[in-house]
């Protein structure tokens, strides 16, 4: 390719210099035919086979997608230029990812190597190593590689999914987050499995570590208002006098239990949703994972709420209320019948979708500023930057969403309470509005706050010893 646009698009006296914007310039006008100013997808793919180039069916069509960023059906130099530079930048994470030596070469055997798992994969890199290897000398070097994919779109930019993921790695106790993307090379291996396995484990034990603070949450929840203020310190009080320092951990058998079935449900509806919203072949848009995400945790959230009702009632019961969690579910089925297992189930199901939202959107963003300002050899933003991304991003879903958790909470806690009114959703809220104003919406927020920092640093570290010892690479 380095050699066709040099001989076809440029003079002779220039060399061909992927970094000059004039470089970019003359290649625009070769593909530019009928010099109205833009390159539309038949120019392109005209233009390139033109140049001897080998283009992936849909190649051209995806370029132009990416790149039109004012939707008028084609590339203007600026879009053009845009989407060039901003390839390239993401083809260098790719080929440093994969040179361990730093050298600039990559040998065949390291290309075989990472497609080992999938057939199809390794067939199609065979036979475009040649093509790649202008030289003859078995490497790739970072001119072959970048001359040979720039006009390829990349199907997934393996070392971004692989070094940024977050809501399999950090856990504050809430489940709700848009699960992370799996490389191909994962999903084959079964690398997938797992990371989810680990990301359980430092699940269980961050909500054991953090389950005092999330206990006193709920207390203030659902016992604190302007009348009967009920403090951080004085919370604790109250649940150790009542039970002792062990009622602390009251509810958390479940929370931890209910983990693995809501991790397992939702990543396998979350591939589905995915499959069904994308178009065959096409790259996952972030609006699309929005709608995958926030299905599959309506999903999962469905399939375990009964937990979830039962973590609350847990949470609350006095010392001697339930003897454990089958004992719970007994008394709320035989008092309560079958329909008390799903109440609350409206605010949370409507509580998913301003926190997965705004928790994608804000480490989206995050994740990118960082990319595009400091990721110059690797993608990997190193613990500080992925636990600060993470935290924020959960915190400002958690604030976004909290209204619809207190309400969800309170409507679990109804029938532990001494009230003739169960009031629905709508009542509850202008209930609480009218009596304690808008942050009573936001009762117990403090402890739930306090909880972020040591949850997602013992999450990490716990997921960072899961990865060493099954055995899952860097």
């Amino acid at each position: 390719m380095y050699h066709v646009i040099k001989g076809l698009v440029l003079t002779e006296s220039q060399c061909w210099d992927p970094d000059s914007e004039r470089s970019y310039q003359d290649l625009f006008d070769k593909l530019d035919t009928n010099k109205d100013g833009k390159v539309d997808v038949a120019e392109l793919r005209a233009g390139i086979t033109a140049m001897g180039m080998s283009f992936r069916r849909g190649a051209a069509e995806k370029i132009v997608s990416s790149g039109d960023e004012n939707k008028d059906g084609g590339l203007d130099f600026n879009e053009f230029n845009k989407y060039l530079k901003e390839h390239e930048k993401k083809l260098r994470l790719t080929f440093k990812s994969l040179d361990k030596n730093n050298d600039g070469r990559l040998p065949y055997h390291i290309l075989l190597h990472k497609a080992r798992y999938c057939y199809y994969l390794l067939c199609d890199l065979i036979s475009c190593l040649c093509s790649m290897d202008i030289d003859g000398t078995m490497m790739v070097d970072w001119n072959e590689w970048r001359d040979h994919f720039l006009f390829n779109p990349a199907h997934n930019l393996n070392e971004i999914i692989r070094y940024w993921k977050h809501s399999s790695v950090l856990d504050i106790g809430e489940s709700i987050a848009i699960p992370d993307e799996f490389t191909e090379e994962e999903k084959i291996s079964g690398g997938w499995w797992k990371q989810l396995s680990a990301g359980a484990m430092a699940g269980a034990v961050s909500r054991t570590g953090t389950a005092p603070l999330d206990r006193v949450k709920v207390f203030m929840q659902v016992h604190s208002s302007k009348s009967n203020r009920v403090t951080l310190l004085g919370g604790f009080k109250q649940m150790i006098k009542e039970g002792g320092m062990a009622s602390l951990w009251r509810g958390n058998g479940v929370n931890v239990l209910k983990i693995a079935p809501e991790t397992a449900i939702k990543f396998m509806a979350y591939e589905q949703y995915k499959k069904l919203l994308t178009p065959e072949g096409g790259k996952v848009q972030t609006h699309q994972r929005f709608m995958a995400g926030s299905l599959a945790g309506a999903t999962a959230q469905s399939s375990i709420y009964p937990m979830e009702m039962m973590k609350t009632r847990l949470t609350l019961g006095k010392t001697g209320q339930y003897n454990g969690m089958f004992d719970c579910a007994k008394k709320i089925l035989r008092k309560e019948g079958i329909k008390a297992f799903y109440k609350g189930y409206t605010p949370n199901m409507i509580g998913i979708i301003p926190y997965a939202g705004i928790d994608l959107a804000v480490y989206e963003s995050l994740k990118n500023a960082w990319l595009s300002r400091y990721a110059k050899d690797t993608a990997n933003p190193g613990i500080l930057v992925l636990l600060g991304c993470g935290t924020i991003s959960s915190t400002c879903g958690q604030l976004a969403s909290y209204p619809l958790a207190l309400l969800r909470t309170r409507m679990q806690a109804q029938a532990t309470l001494e009230v003739s009114d169960k009031s629905t959703m709508t009542g509850l809220m202008k209930g609480i509005m009218a009596n304690e104003g808008f942050f009573g919406l936001y009762r117990g927020i403090l402890p739930n706050f306090m909880k972020v920092i040591p949850a997602v640093s013992l999450s990490y570290v716990v997921y960072e010893y899961m990865k060493t010892g099954l055995g899952i690479s860097k």
